[in-house]
């Protein structure tokens, strides 16, 4: 909550909490009222870094969102700076313990009758995007999924090359010239001209990746899912598939998950094996040819309206700071409430950032048997960390502690505010798909495009990214969604920004009134009215997760 004579300041994010969080730069002796309490600054504190409101013996508990997210390492003064050396992780033991959660759901009357334009798919799923897939069943193909790619997107209007390559032409020809290079300026670029043939095929997706094959059976099991997942996916319409033939993961592992995960599957999918090929030339112009066939069939499926209830909207923070669980997660943990009251779906993943919150997710489990399984995932997978040395505690990156995320259950705390305050009415390990309208968690690393990646697989047809730092990722069949947390941010890198969370920082906007505002962005983005950075630019990421230890 952000207090209001004093909100360009401080804020405090629970009324349990010891530590302020600073709004904006604090100059050494500076004089801070909270609260009716005087707060001297001990040292210069920089804007998105914590004070403490009181003096603290080494080994007291420090407390932010209400939880547990450290332990003095030292004696520390009211008033000064929380930093690694004083301050160290820590959070409290969780244990499923059966409790009556009760949800004030927020008033969703404004969005009654709010309907967005999107594909409907015959198993009745509706998808924001249309979209054609190729899929390879090994690193092999890479190359080939290369070759294709640059052809189809050059020729059918999918490139977002054309600028840079006419400034490389610039380049070049000042060079031929003898003229100083210097002087030719980014700003010369021409805006890029998008002239896509098939107007209804919002993209030609690429799927490479590392495995297949080389690795052990379970990693390729594990592809043939999350493969399986994506060809699945209600954004998608048509799949090309292309294959080596010696590999490990197999067409037909890969068919049978299809099959398994959707009986009915019936999609146009194109399968090209090399080594019954004549040759790689005749591979590649076949694959093209049927593609471009198959594109012509997709290219007549149009828009229609389908109810909020159809969405199912991925939270995610990356390149995060210290305003991400004051402005951004808070702001998109409304909209997710608000998508949950409207009866969509709504995916929490990164289990690294949810340490220290976990008894309160717990609690919210509407059943015992979700509970202990999302217990059970946290604890192996934490336990897998220990083993190598790591840990849930070692997550921060230097970017988020130079920002002010001096723990990871800080980070972790600040993090799951994105997920909002619904009840959780599943838990999904990684590829399992969302069927339960609702707060779903996903067992998902914290990397960004492995998070990304994992809640396209369980279903996600939108993601909300919030960043305070900044970071490029988007993902090939879920338009991604960027939020920042500060406007400083948003101006600096609006190239890759959607929407700025600064005003909430400000004090120009609630978190209700923000929430609002991303949801509206969600709607249009859905109804492809407005075409998020992260697809306009191709930032189409991909990194299937091998179950190791990446946090």
């Amino acid at each position: 909550m952000l207090e209001n004579s004093v909100k360009k300041l401080v804020a405090i994010m629970h009324p349990k909490d010891n530590v302020l969080v600073a709004l904006t730069d604090l100059e050494k002796g500076k004089i801070v009222v909270f609260n009716n309490e005087s707060y001297v600054i001990q040292e210069t504190i920089k804007a998105k870094h914590k004070f403490y409101m009181a003096d603290h013996l080494a080994g007291d508990e420090i407390i932010m969102y209400g939880v547990l997210v450290g332990k003095t390492q030292n004696n520390v003064a009211k008033g000064s700076l929380m930093t690694t050396e004083n301050l160290k992780h820590a959070a409290e033991p969780y244990a499923y313990r059966k409790v009556d959660y009760q949800w004030q759901a927020p008033d969703v009357t404004k969005y009654k009758d709010s309907t967005f334009n999107g594909f409907k798919r015959k198993d009745g799923r509706t998808g924001t995007a249309n979209y054609w897939l190729f899929v390879p069943t090994v690193f092999c193909e890479n190359r080939n999924l290369d070759v294709i790619k640059e052809a189809l997107h050059n020729e059918l209007g999918y490139s977002v090359s054309d600028k840079y390559t006419h400034y490389t032409h610039q380049l070049l020809e000042a060079y031929k010239k003898g003229f100083d290079i210097e002087k030719l300026d980014m700003d010369l670029m021409p805006t890029s001209n998008v002239n896509r043939i098939f107007k209804n095929v919002d993209g030609i997706k690429f799927l490479n990746h590392q495995g297949g094959c080389g690795g052990t059976r379970q990693d390729s099991e594990s592809l043939s899912a999350l493969l399986a997942s994506y060809a699945n996916h209600p954004n998608v319409a048509g799949v090309t598939l292309l294959s080596l033939g010696c590999q490990h993961l197999q067409v037909h592992n890969f068919m049978d998950d299809v099959k398994k995960q959707n009986p009915s599957f019936d999609k146009p999918i194109y399968i090209f094996e090399q080594q019954n090929a004549q040759s790689e030339e005749q591979l590649v112009a076949q694959a093209i040819k049927k593609t471009f066939e198959g594109l012509i069939e997709i290219n007549k499926l149009e828009r229609t309206p389908a109810p909020l209830s159809e969405l199912c909207v991925g939270v995610k923070c990356g390149g995060s700071d210290g305003f991400s669980g004051v402005s951004a997660n808070p702001a998109v943990g409304n909209t997710a409430d608000l998508l949950v009251a409207l009866g969509a779906k709504v995916l929490l993943a990164e289990f690294p950032e949810l340490c220290g919150v976990e008894q309160n997710l717990i609690d919210r489990c509407q059943t015992e048997e979700s509970a202990n399984k999302f217990i059970n995932l946290m604890r192996s997978y934490d336990e897998l960390a220990h083993k190598v040395g790591s840990g849930f505690h070692m997550n921060p990156s230097p970017g988020n502690i130079k920002d002010g995320l001096i723990t990871d259950a800080i980070k972790s705390a600040g993090a799951a505010k994105k997920g909002g305050t619904a009840p959780v009415v599943d838990v999904l390990d990684y590829t399992e798909p969302a069927t339960k309208a609702g707060l779903n968690l996903v067992c998902t690393p914290g990397n960004d495009v492995e998070a990304t990646t994992g809640k396209a697989a369980s279903g996600a047809t939108l993601i909300l990214f919030t960043t305070g730092l900044g970071t490029p990722t988007g993902n090939p069949v879920c338009p991604v969604i960027k939020v920042a947390t500060n406007s400083t941010l948003a101006t600096k890198m609006k190239d890759i920004i959607d929407i700025d969370c600064g005003p909430v920082i400000s004090g120009e906007k609630t978190i209700e009134e923000m929430g609002e505002a991303i949801l509206d962005y969600c709607i249009k983005a859905a109804s492809g009215e407005i075409i998020p950075k992260a697809v306009l630019l191709n930032q189409d990421d991909f990194i299937p997760w091998k179950r190791g230890v990446s946090l």
